[in-house]
């Protein structure tokens, strides 16, 4: 399998994860607020402190983006191209987030599909403060009271990364859900495996979850060679304990691919966010 020798001291752990208890949330974008406005504000307002997201559809504008590029130096295994701007309205065909925590503010971490200048499909992570809702949409949320996910200093990537982190008292209602971080060169169906089994759920759905793979290889046998894409769970499900995804994987390009992932051959670039709840 396809490895990156990161630049700090490989973490222990691989594998981060935590249980908590989630709720099905639905709303608006509302126009004229930032993406990240438009995303936390009505979660930070029901108490939740961690979420995952979806939403279709929908329009942005201003909107900014960047797509995974070669690495900026000795630093980083991995970087971003320099941000690009389209200059019309983007018409927003798909996106993942994950709502959390960096530097005690809200903020969310969101890679995307679009339509650009009505013709142009691209994809990439999608710069929540300099990006605009132009035209409102329905989120669907399934957002957690019980844990956080903060963005701090990874030493193995030198990047600063989300991570769960467990509160001390779990919620007494919603759905049996886990967080969980995967960190590099893991193989990321192998490890939705692990923490399913870690966490005795032989069952369960994969919830708005976003990261970085090393290239992507499907089962119908297409292959995306570039070192570092920026992906997005389209469906994804464990059933009697075996994980099956079906992943958009945007290239070095800005250019977006579909399809069901090989088990065993799929490793995180830099990191993957999960979400997990039980069917």
């Amino acid at each position: 399998m396809r490895q990156l020798v990161q630049p700090g001291p490989i973490h222990p752990e691989r594998v981060e994860s935590h249980e908590g208890r989630s709720h099905r949330l639905e709303f608006s974008l509302q126009a004229g607020l930032s993406l990240n406005d438009a995303l936390t504000r009505p979660l930070v307002a029901a108490g939740m402190q961690c979420a995952a997201l979806v939403f279709h559809g929908g329009a942005l504008g201003p909107f900014s983006y960047v797509m995974p590029g070669p690495p900026d130096g000795p630093s980083h295994v991995a970087y971003f191209s320099a941000p690009s701007s389209p200059p019309s309205e983007t018409v927003v065909e798909v996106a993942n987030a994950t709502f959390g925590w960096r530097d005690d503010a809200p903020f969310v971490h969101c890679h995307g599909a679009w339509i650009e200048r009505g013709t142009d499909r691209r994809g990439g992570h999608m710069l929540p403060h300099e990006t605009i809702i132009a035209r409102e949409t329905t989120v669907h949320a399934w957002a957690l009271p019980d844990v956080v996910i903060s963005a701090d200093p990874d030493p193995e990537t030198n990047f600063t990364l989300f991570h769960p982190v467990s509160t001390t008292v779990m919620a007494d209602s919603g759905d049996r859900t886990i967080v969980a971080r995967i960190r590099p060169n893991e193989d990321i169906t192998l490890a939705i495996e692990v923490i399913a089994r870690r966490h005795h759920m032989h069952h369960a759905i994969v919830r708005g979850s976003l990261g970085s793979l090393i290239g992507a290889h499907f089962t119908d046998g297409r292959k995306v060679p570039d070192h570092a894409t920026e992906v997005l769970v389209q469906s994804g499900h464990v059933h009697d304990g075996e994980a099956v995804l079906d992943m958009l994987v945007v290239d070095m390009n800005g250019h977006a691919h579909e399809g069901r992932l090989v088990r065993g051959d799929n490793p995180v670039c830099i990191t993957f966010e999960l979400v997990l709840a039980a069917a």
